[in-house]
């Protein structure tokens, strides 16, 4: 309860200060309707004046911001200006603005020290914006110059200082017209603090045209109307100050505009004209006024010559960054795949010279660790890490480019020696130990090679994008052979890609025209002789390739997703024969059905309720059906993975570690998952009577599972005697060829019914 009070009385304090600028702006317009009536005008001003200089000194604590120096800097220069126009009316009736002014121009100077710093600190003192506001200040300089300070100075009979204050307002207010234009070229326009601070300069400078104009008559006070713009512009500042979005003036962010805005345009272009305009108007009737526009208008041109010529180099600049950023990698700052492939271009149009041009095609290995481990800012750092080593360990004519990734690409022209030479630089350059996180990680590299000659890049299949798409053949063929090493690209690798691709289409078509079977092998109980279950196993006859062996096809299904449809066809298939076997007493009632589960199929969303769904549509029991999985779903699956395998143990299915002992075999592993039973694989299996370590390995797995209270199926018995160490070992249950192939469900239900005597083939 008292959390949610605070939360609450913390809302209503923000809420407070959200609406707090617009109550000081009716406060203020409000007071300066008084002033113009004539209620209480000196309490009035002061009030406003005094409101705005607290809101400019207590905004950055209010809206928790910083730096405060600018706001505070304008809250001083705000109290300065205020207690001159407070003495003003006040002192000039005894015949001197002195008092006035010695707090007045000390104001302007720190406004325009603000408005300085707010420019500085949004990084407006860029050179486009500096530019812009010269050509501003000058044409608003030549005006208040020629209509207002002249005139004030050529007044007969006036003490010069008071001549020099009459020319130093006009000075003042360009000076700060500078300041605003870039402040407005670098600030969103939209933001109400900065609208209001516009809107407040703005009124400053009516309110100085006002006293200028009253200047040229010899006068500094005439009536309290004349102040109503600084009331006004004081309500302004105030409510700017007190607005949520006042941080925003003090951050370092820049508006990008277009050199030659509208925005721009409609500020300049009345800048520009006000040298000429006068001149037409006649204005300038002495010399030295004519001097004066004369040297405006040269000025402004001048400045437009360096706008322009600033605007082309800007753009110059823009187009390199450009053209850097679309052929550089961002992280590294390596040649990206764009780039690589205009060098390989040139490269295969060059004269033969002097050997191949060679790709090297490589990635990290143990990368994706990196990033599980310690997250991508140190997988970041590494990627940075053996960029730098490349390119300070390869020679300076081999190219070095990061096309994505972990992935690498280094392209030269050399001979066979050469290459060979490089590819064993390139291995020895990633393998030492670098720093990510907090610890050292060893990594390698799995490399691919192709070379292509001037002859062959008259070829269509030595692009640029198939001499990299064979490097990239060749890598993977690396992996699979063993990772941290080499492989040199030949045809016969395109030819299996070729085959591939050919294989994973017509398995597209094969799930749409029901080309898959679903094959079946007993699960023996030795002592019994007869089976306890059995493997759905998929097969595929092709109408022209005919049989194309799990072995081929299940590889690639894992690879182009499409497992997920093939295991959906097998595991409906099997609960399906499961039922049509037990309603037919083919099989008894603790007959059950294994069938193996990708570890793809264990993250789809849906894959439980399917399994619940085919249990239900064809009556079968949960406990009737296990689930085989390899260790690497134990290993590598995340928590989709492990709650997929949780979901199914409390749905009654059990599940299998196929091939147990092949991977990461640990107790820790099995205990952590919901497993019920393994399978040992073949390969310690087909050493039994022959290799007494393969026994040992067997007598631990069953002591192990027997401690953890599974289920032991040795799979792959070929021999009555490995059947007989088996027995020997304590294993009960056993599948392999010694009782058959896997065969169609009607072969199966000939061979295995339940009114049949069953004999070891």
């Amino acid at each position: 309860m008292g959390l949610l009070s605070g939360r609450a009385e913390a809302d209503g304090g923000d809420r407070w200060r959200d609406r707090l600028w617009w109550m000081f702006a009716l406060v203020g317009v409000v007071a300066t309707g008084l002033y113009v009536v004539g209620v209480a005008q000196l309490l009035d001003f002061a009030l406003i004046g005094a409101g705005a200089v607290a809101a400019c000194f207590a905004s950055p604590s209010m809206n928790d911001f910083s730096p405060a120096r600018a706001w505070h800097t304008l809250g001083a220069a705000g109290a300065f200006m205020l207690t001159g126009a407070i003495l003003r009316p006040i002192v000039v009736p005894y015949g001197s603005a002195l008092p006035a002014e010695a707090f007045t121009v000390p104001g302007y100077v720190l406004m325009i020290a603000a408005l300085a710093d707010f420019a500085y600190g949004r990084r407006a003192i860029d050179r486009h914006s500096v530019i812009d506001g010269l050509i501003v200040c000058v044409g608003a300089s030549t005006v208040f110059t020629l209509l207002f300070a002249i005139p004030a100075m050529s007044l007969p009979d006036r003490p010069l200082i008071f001549s020099v204050l009459a020319a130093l307002y006009p000075t003042f207010d360009a000076i700060l017209v500078l300041l605003v234009v870039m402040l407005a070229f670098s600030t969103v326009a939209g933001r109400p603090a900065f609208r209001l601070l516009l809107g407040m300069m703005v009124l400053i400078f009516i309110g100085d045209l006002a006293y200028a104009v009253i200047g040229n008559q010899g006068e500094f006070y005439k009536s309290p109307v004349l102040d109503v713009p600084f009331l006004l512009a004081y309500t302004l500042g105030g409510a700017s100050a007190l607005h949520p979005t006042a941080r925003e003036l003090v951050r370092a962010m820049p508006l990008p505009v277009q050199p030659w805005s509208l925005a721009r345009l409609a500020v300049i272009i009345p800048a520009v004209a006000a040298p000429f305009v006068l001149t037409v108007a006649g204005a300038p009737r002495t010399g030295v006024e004519r001097w004066i526009v004369g040297l405006g208008g040269a000025v402004i041109v001048l400045l437009l010559i360096l706008r322009a010529i600033s605007a082309v180099q800007a753009n110059a600049v823009a187009q390199a960054r450009f053209e850097y950023q679309a052929t550089h990698d961002e992280l590294t700052g390596l040649p990206n795949r764009r780039r690589l492939t205009q060098i390989l271009e040139e490269l295969l149009a060059e004269p033969a010279g002097r050997g191949a041009v060679w790709v090297f095609f490589f990635d990290l290995d143990g990368f994706k660790f990196v990033n599980d481990s310690w997250g991508h800012p140190a997988g970041d750092r590494l990627i940075r890490r053996i960029g730098q080593r490349l390119r300070d360990t390869l020679p300076p004519e081999a190219t070095v480019a990061r096309i994505g990734g972990d992935e690498f690409v280094v392209v030269r022209r050399g001979t066979e020696a050469e290459a060979l030479e490089q590819a064993q630089q390139i291995v020895d350059c990633v393998e030492p130990p670098t720093r990510v996180g907090p610890a050292e990680v060893v990594i390698t590299a799995s490399m691919g090679i192709v070379a292509a000659t001037r002859a062959d890049a008259e070829l269509p299949t030595s692009s640029a994008d198939s001499l990299m798409r064979d490097a990239d053949t060749a890598m993977y063929r690396t992996k699979a052979a063993g990772r941290g090493k080499w492989t040199v690209f030949d045809a016969s690798m395109r030819r299996a890609v070729q085959e591939r691709l050919e294989i994973e289409g017509a398995l597209r078509s094969a799930l749409a025209r029901d080309e898959l079977r679903v094959f079946y092998q007993p699960i023996v109980d030795l002592e019994s002789g007869r089976p306890r279950g059995a493997e759905a196993l998929v097969r595929w006859e092709h109408p022209e390739k005919g049989a194309i062996g799990p072995n081929v096809f299940i590889p690639i299904a894992e690879e182009s997703r499409l497992i997920t449809g093939v295991g959906a066809f097998v595991l409906r298939d099997a609960v399906r024969q499961l039922a049509v076997w037990r309603a037919e007493g083919v099989v008894g009632d603790e007959f059950w059905m294994s069938i193996n589960v990708s570890p793809r199929q264990l993250t789809e969303p849906g894959f439980t309720g399917m399994v619940a769904e085919a249990l239900r549509t064809h009556g079968v029991p949960a406990r009737c059906v296990a689930l085989e999985i390899t260790e690497s779903v134990m290993v590598e699956g995340g928590e989709i993975s492990e709650g997929a395998l949780r979901d199914l143990r409390a749905l009654g299915v059990s599940i299998s570690v196929d091939d147990f002992g092949t991977g990461f075999s640990s107790l820790g592993y099995l205990r952590r998952h919901p497993v019920t039973s393994v399978k040992i694989d073949r390969s310690f299996v087909s050493g039994l009577g022959a290799s007494s370590s393969d026994e040992e390995i067997v007598r631990a797995v069953v002591a192990m599972s027997a401690a953890l209270g599974l289920t032991v199926v040795a799979e792959g018995v070929e021999s009555t005697a490995q059947r007989d160490v088996l027995g020997r070992l304590g294993v009960r249950l056993c599948q392999g060829w010694l009782w058959g192939k896997a065969v169609d469900p009607s072969s199966f239900a000939e061979r295995w019914s339940a009114d049949h005597t069953v004999k070891a083939l």
